[in-house]
């Protein structure tokens, strides 16, 4: 297998790249033979250097040709996840030839590379599936063929990790086949990589929930520099959506200078406007990331989360009541806060609800839509209904 013969990248290779990739030549720095790599890792990682140096390296290789196939896959597709290291069998063998050939040719150790064992015809087309355990119970002159199952979750190649990762989860599948667009099996990713890319996915969303582009490296091996750029145009579109709510301030600064007390309760109006959306849109996101949701729900989902606002905005509204008169503002003001509190709630899920759906149906991230960007939209439209409000009630 290749596994045991893809031998020239090592650990210290894999946490310092940058650092090695300045050298003229590191060809021979290790002793090759006492470290191995899996063929897609390998892979991985040389799909971050130079072309010519790719080359000066796969030139060095025992079977440069089981891994250079890898290297034509995007990191981001499941052809990128795959490995080649792993055991076919074919239709006619039979059951005792299959075994045999699990003993002498079966590679690693990984369960998940022994478990499910995939079978090809003549042409490599992938045509079924069988696990170890129904072999070792089958009659040992019976053909694979009549002990496999022939429905196999598979996956194209050049389709995103993020869909080889929802079909691993969903089916619980400890590998999953990757097929060409004949249904040519050419690799199968593993559960390790399954974890990998799932770890990696979720910290991508979670930088962008919090306003950052996703970085690409760790952050204590990400330069200072390069974590600004990632940052200050994240920073610079909240910096200017957030004008929108001096912008409103400022509409209405008549009524607040005749109604001083209406300031108080700026704070709280946009910050439980902001809360709630970003309640409904975590929510929603997680929705979508599992498959409980996708944008043909559009309706159902405005609709659940309109009864939601409903019901916490009316309790929120209650209590703001009770605030503003323990402040003493007057009854009308109070009136005024609480009318606001129940709307605002209840545009803030509607939006936090919409915005991830109709990110999904034009192919962004829905958690581009989320955290501080979402806040800082409800924020000054919350801002417009309350002063709205207050100037209908208070007849200012």
């Amino acid at each position: 297998p290749v596994a045991r013969r893809v031998n020239l990248m090592v650990a210290a290779f894999q946490q310092h790249l940058n650092a090695l990739a300045r050298l003229p030549d590191f060809t021979g720095m290790v002793e090759l033979d006492e470290l191995v790599m899996e063929p897609d890792e390998a892979a991985d990682l040389l799909g971050d250097l130079p072309d010519e140096r790719v080359e000066t390296i796969l030139s060095t290789l025992d079977d440069p040709e089981e891994v250079r196939p890898l290297l034509m896959h995007a990191d981001e597709s499941a052809g990128g996840l795959m490995t080649t290291d792993f055991l076919v069998l074919r239709r006619r063998m039979r059951v005792a030839e299959a075994l045999e050939a699990v003993r002498q040719m079966a590679p690693g150790e990984g369960a998940e590379l022994l478990y499910n064992l995939y079978v090809v015809d003549a042409a490599g087309i992938l045509r079924g599936v069988v696990n170890l355990y129904r072999l070792l119970r089958a009659s040992p002159s019976a053909t694979v063929e009549s002990v496999m199952d022939t429905e196999v979750i598979s996956v194209r190649a050049d389709e995103d990790r993020e869909v080889a990762a929802k079909l691993m989860s969903r089916y619980d599948l400890l590998s999953l086949p990757v097929v060409d667009a004949q249904g040519k099996l050419l690799g199968i990713i593993t559960h390790d990589d399954f974890v990998e890319t799932v770890e990696e996915e979720v910290t991508e969303d979670i930088q962008r929930l919090g306003g950052s582009a996703p970085l690409e490296t760790p952050y204590l091996n990400t330069s200072v520099f390069r974590i600004v750029r990632k940052r200050i145009g994240w920073l610079l579109l909240l910096f200017f959506t957030g004008t929108l709510t001096g912008t409103v301030i400022r509409s209405f600064e008549a009524e607040m200078k005749a109604v001083v007390a209406l300031s108080f309760f700026v704070p709280l109006l946009i910050g439980t406007g902001g809360n709630a959306g970003t309640q409904t849109t975590t929510i929603i996101i997680r929705g979508i990331a599992t498959g409980n949701i996708n944008w043909r729900d559009g309706l159902s989902v405005l609709w659940h989360e309109f009864r939601v606002g409903i019901l916490l905005g009316g309790m929120m509204a209650v209590f703001g009541l009770a605030r503003a008169i323990l402040w003493g503002t007057g009854f009308q003001v109070a009136f005024a806060v609480a009318t606001s509190l129940l709307l605002v709630v209840v545009w803030a899920t509607t939006i936090g609800s919409l915005l991830p759906l109709i990110a999904t149906r034009l192919r962004v991230d829905p958690a581009l839509v989320s955290g501080p960007l979402m806040s800082t939209l409800v924020d000054a439209t919350g801002l417009l209904i309350y002063l709205s409000v207050a100037k209908a009630i208070l007849g200012i």
